[in-house]
């Protein structure tokens, strides 16, 4: 009886060990469906505005992936917000359209907690003013109306670049979040619309000018280098466009190979052919 009690006990402790190390490796496996990752040897899929970022990334797709043993799926977004829900949701496994001012103020107002990836910097697209009626930025009349997009990055973005070009000057330690009611001096009374990105190439019937980010400039046929009456300049640009992860998948091998074709040489010579300097590569 001793013996048997003994045995009992023995195969009761193995049954239960053998459940708890099957409910970690469930846990386990929860988790990683939660986070949309189909695996080191599934599909890799990635949120990204339509123009440059899915075309370099479809390029990628078309003409290097496969050597490389990567699938890759591109899901365009119209917008600066869901390609960052869906990264953060599992919805994709990364996302590139964006540069690291924006993804700071979108994690420090979402509590996301999306990274860059290291070494992924891509491309940069130079913010531009842009307008239908104007010939030169010595055209812009007192009290004209200037749109400039409403997220805040890339409206500070837009002011620093009316600021480098005389229009206006911001208060002394003006960063990154800075908006209309951080303007020091505006000599010619400009009135600031504050749109959403993507209708700003819309709104330039409208207004005598538009700061417009490079990728909605692009989609609307206007480039950086030859339409706009005054644009950034690439050195020492904090807002190149990188790959994005939720935190924790910076080091998934599929990730690590794309991040690797999105700085090689083809890519390089793909967008210094494709875009004639509207993009520029960043690395």
């Amino acid at each position: 009886m001793r013996n048997t009690a003994k045995i009992t006990t023995a195969v009761l402790a193995v049954g239960a060990l053998t459940l708890g190390l099957s409910a970690c490796g469930s846990e386990e496996s929860s988790g990683s469906a939660a986070s949309g990752s189909a695996g080191a040897s599934g599909p890799l899929t990635i949120a990204a505005t339509a123009t440059p970022q899915a075309e370099i990334l479809n390029y990628v797709k078309d003409n290097l992936a496969a050597d490389a043993g990567l699938e890759l799926e591109v899901k365009e977004f119209t917008d600066y917000v869901t390609p960052n829900t869906a990264v953060q949701d599992g919805e994709v496994d990364a996302n590139y359209f964006q540069h690291q001012p924006y993804l700071d103020d979108f994690n420090k107002k979402n509590g996301t907690d999306i990274v860059a990836v290291p070494g992924a910097t891509v491309h940069l697209e130079p913010l531009g003013l842009y307008s239908e009626g104007l010939k030169s930025l010595d055209d812009l009349k007192k009290g004209a109306t200037v749109a400039v997009p409403n997220d805040t990055t890339n409206e500070a973005r837009a002011l620093k670049l009316l600021e480098a070009n005389g229009v206006i000057t911001l208060k002394p330690g003006t960063g990154y979040e800075a908006t209309p009611k951080d303007i020091a001096t505006n000599p010619k009374d400009i009135k600031f619309e504050e749109l959403e990105a993507a209708q700003l190439p819309r709104s330039l019937g409208d207004v005598d000018a538009a700061v417009i980010n490079g990728n909605y400039a692009l989609e609307a046929d206007l480039s950086p280098a030859t339409d706009a009456l005054v644009a950034e300049s690439p050195t020492d640009n904090p807002y190149g466009n990188f790959l994005a992860v939720k935190k924790g998948d910076e080091n998934d091998p599929r990730i690590e190979k794309l991040a690797g074709l999105l700085t090689s040489p083809e890519v390089k010579k793909f967008i210094d052919d494709t875009y004639d300097g509207a993009v520029v590569a960043a690395f």
